[in-house]
């Protein structure tokens, strides 16, 4: 008990210090004592048997001798009235002066103990309430008398306590009990200056002040004015108690509004280890969980204790508490919430049909990339509610799976809701327009996808409609299209090079040269057009060190037929150039030809490449400027592999589109196999699919033009720093043939753009491994990533 005095003692003190709130709110660790030992209700007087009074006595007693009406405005609960330690109380440096030198008179100034006189204590409040029939405040007096006077023991009858026989103070005490503290205030000076030396009961004044504490504090809470909430805790530390539980709540709430989250937390611990109340309990936790992150609610749900029934206390708030952590790992792809969880909301989600629960389930999956158990989830959702949130989550799970059609028409009739769900229509349209093999659509989903993509002035789609109208041979409409998406985005080179290879297809020279021009020194593609250089890109380029990498949103790849007409936009053409352009003759044939290698095929069972002997093909046969439509498709077959020695792709694939008319099944395979060919060298990877499709093949050659279709792919979009599509070509294409090494280290840097960093050291090594300089390299731009060296770029 003296350990005790000196405790409170030190508050006392500490209430008069100018220290910050926050550290008022500590506990010195040499002091630490568990939340119950400073409950009042737990404190005993030192040795002496506690007397304990009998409430239902004294009820039955007031019933028959003062009835009156219980009180409904009590501040307090019948419960333990002592300050709250560790989170939410913290003793200053504890002083030698102790407590009940406030109380009692000073014995000990001379330095010689005196006896310790019996304490005078103020028991009027007690007979006031008892009285009155409020229990509730009968105990909450009884236990805060016990905390300031350990000696004390309480009456066994409080009616028994002499009756004020003061009625001007009587009064005050039933203002005090109405909450009319300003009243009260006034009464109180009114008397003092009426009455000469006369002074309050010095309980009646604590107890004021602390009322009137509790009303500033509820006031800052309401106004949201937390610093002021935490000051005046920090001040007024008899407040923080489970029987004013409502106060803990919200200083638990100012600390965590304040970012000082554990703060809060431990505010949280303190109201579940020492605060019993069922109902008070249910609602920390209801609290605390609209406040607290996953994780800290882990810890409070840890203390939770069994409820008598063979069940836990807080079984009846399992399902919402389950609903609430599931969304938090919505907004948290990293968080993985419990299995227990995720369990709880699936067998809700079915007994109760909720579309919310099931949309909740999906996003979760969504945001995690396992798209099978998303799609059933939204498809549940959509199936009871077709709302726009359900259906862009639907949307964005089918995009993920490649069936952008179906996102198209979940999303068309939302796209108007929100910013998001415009994103996610137009991110549809762009993938259905690539697709391979192309979607069947109708006239008026082209129209209206047309007609949006040019309001929103969406670049990936517009540069998709760009090569689907190239594959339904309209290369005036491509044109337009590769025009508009420059207008809206000037440094979109794919768009360039569409634009520059369709105005070479219409021989115009002039805009060739101008293409090529705006894009000099930045797109080697669009610089060698036309010329008869025998370089061909084998690999994309690879990244430089330490070089900032952003994964953009994954858009499939371009190029899709379609039998339907494709309407142009209505764009206005690329500005002028003011220089006078380069002899376009000469930027787009070669003076003299040049004889090409002979073409290669990739042979997948012996893995390697293998020279095709074709017989004689003489370029000759190929320097003139005849259409190729007015030659027989046997001739028009010949041309074609002519124009791929000069490396003329785009020529070729209209030669060997004419060679497809040839009615021996021969020259048709061959035809579509040189046209696939051309298209690939031209880059346009899905063009190059839809031509192997034209004439059966051999399986040996279907697989082959597969391997190179997938490594031509995977090599554009890492070059377009899609590197999970990258990674998916890539890794379709080891189903087929083994990765060669140049392939294995575009992967290590996918890896490693993707800042996953334990995969690329793995590949980067098997390829060191091997002798090969890449390795070698990608390894040190490993550690150039994950080890920044001070001031390196």
């Amino acid at each position: 008990m003296a350990f005790m005095a000196v405790a409170v003692a030190g508050f006392t003190l500490a209430t008069k210090d100018h220290v910050s709130p926050e550290d008022k709110f500590k506990l010195a660790k040499s002091s630490r004592l568990e939340p119950q030992t400073l409950l009042a209700a737990d404190i005993k007087p030192g040795g002496a048997t506690e007397q304990t009074v009998d409430l239902r006595a004294v009820a039955d007693r007031i019933q028959a001798t003062a009835p009156s009406a219980v009180l409904s405005d009590a501040p307090s609960n019948p419960q333990a009235n002592a300050p709250a330690p560790d989170a939410l109380a913290q003793a200053a440096p504890q002083s030698t002066a102790p407590q009940a030198a406030q109380q009692q008179p000073a014995q000990q100034q001379s330095g010689q103990a005196q006896p310790a006189s019996p304490p005078k204590v103020d028991e009027s409040a007690l007979r006031y309430f008892a009285s009155r029939g409020d229990k509730a405040r009968l105990q909450a007096e009884i236990s805060r008398l016990q905390t300031l006077y350990p000696n004390w023991t309480p009456p066994a009858d409080p009616l028994a306590v002499p009756q004020n026989s003061d009625k001007q103070l009587e009064a005050m005490w039933q203002l005090y009990s109405e909450g009319r503290y300003a009243e009260l205030r006034k009464a109180i000076a009114d008397r003092q200056t009426a009455e000469a030396g006369w002074q309050p009961p010095a309980d009646l004044l604590e107890r004021l002040d602390v009322a009137e504490a509790r009303a500033r504090l509820v006031n800052a809470s309401d106004l949201k004015q937390y610093a002021t909430v935490i000051d005046i805790a920090a001040n007024t530390q008899s407040l923080l108690t489970c029987s004013d539980i409502d106060i803990l709540w919200r200083v638990a709430e100012a600390f965590i509004r304040t970012d000082r989250v554990k703060r809060g937390q431990d505010a949280y611990t303190y109201m579940l280890k020492s605060c019993t109340n069922p109902q008070e309990r249910l609602a920390t936790i209801q609290k605390a969980a609209a406040l607290l992150s996953y994780q800290p609610m882990q810890d409070l749900l840890a203390l939770e204790k069994p409820d008598g029934n063979g069940g836990r206390e807080f079984d009846s708030l399992r399902t919402d508490l389950a609903r609430r952590f599931v969304a938090q790992g919505n907004d948290d792809p990293k968080l993985t919430v419990s299995q227990d969880y995720l369990s709880q909301v699936e067998r809700v989600a079915r007994s109760q049909g909720l579309a919310s629960d099931d949309s909740l389930l999906g996003w979760y999956y969504l945001r995690r990339s396992n798209y099978s158990d998303a799609e059933q989830w939204f498809e549940a959702a959509h199936a009871k509610e077709d709302s726009a949130a359900i259906s862009q989550g639907l949307a964005l799970v089918l995009i993920a799976d490649h069936k952008p059609q179906e996102a198209e028409e979940a999303m068309y009739k939302w796209r108007n809701e929100s910013k998001d769900a415009m994103a996610t229509y137009l991110a549809a349209t762009a993938n259905l327009m690539a697709l391979q093999p192309p979607a069947n659509l109708s006239e008026d989903v082209l129209g209206r996808m047309a007609g949006e993509v040019v309001k929103q002035k969406y670049v990936p789609t517009a540069q998709q409609f760009g090569w689907y109208a190239r594959s339904l041979n309209q290369p005036q409409a491509a044109a337009r299209w590769f025009e508009t998406a420059l207008r809206w985005k000037p440094d979109d080179e794919p768009s360039a090079y569409g634009l520059a290879i369709t105005r070479n297809q219409l021989n115009d020279r002039q805009g060739v040269a101008e293409v090529q021009r705006l894009w000099a020194g930045r797109s080697q593609r669009i610089a060698v057009l036309g010329e008869p250089a025998t370089r061909t890109p084998t690999s994309a380029p690879l990244p430089s060190p330490n070089q900032t990498v952003q994964v953009t949103p994954q858009i499939a790849p371009q190029g899709s037929l379609q039998s339907a007409p494709l309407a142009a936009p209505q764009a206005t053409p690329l500005a002028p150039i003011t220089q006078p352009p380069v002899n376009s003759q000469a930027a787009a044939e070669p003076a003299a030809p040049v004889r090409r290698a002979p073409p290669v095929e990739y042979n997948q069972a012996e893995g390697r490449t293998r020279t095709v002997v074709r017989g004689a093909r003489s370029p000759a046969g190929c320097t003139t400027t005849i259409s190729a439509e007015l030659l027989a498709p046997a001739n028009a077959l010949s041309r074609g592999w002519c124009l791929m020695n000069l490396n003329r792709p785009m020529e070729a694939v209209e030669a060997f589109g004419v060679a497809l008319n040839n009615t021996d099944p021969k020259s048709r395979e061959e035809a579509a196999y040189g046209q696939s060919l051309a298209y690939l060298r031209a880059g346009l990877a899905n063009n190059a699919a839809v031509a192997a499709t034209k004439a059966p093949m051999n399986h040996q050659r279907a697989a082959e033009l597969q391997v190179a279709i997938l490594s031509d792919r995977a090599l554009s979009a890492f070059s377009g720093k899609r590197y999970h599509e990258a990674l998916l070509y890539l890794d379709q294409r080891s189903q087929l043939q083994q990765e060669r090494v140049d392939l294995m280290v575009l992967r290590g840097y996918c890896y490693l753009n993707l800042k996953m960093y334990d995969d690329a050291e793995r590949i980067f090594t098997a390829v060191a491994a091997t002798g090969n300089r890449d390795g070698n390299r990608g390894l040190r731009d490993l550690r150039l990533a994950t080890h920044p060296q001070p001031g390196g770029y």
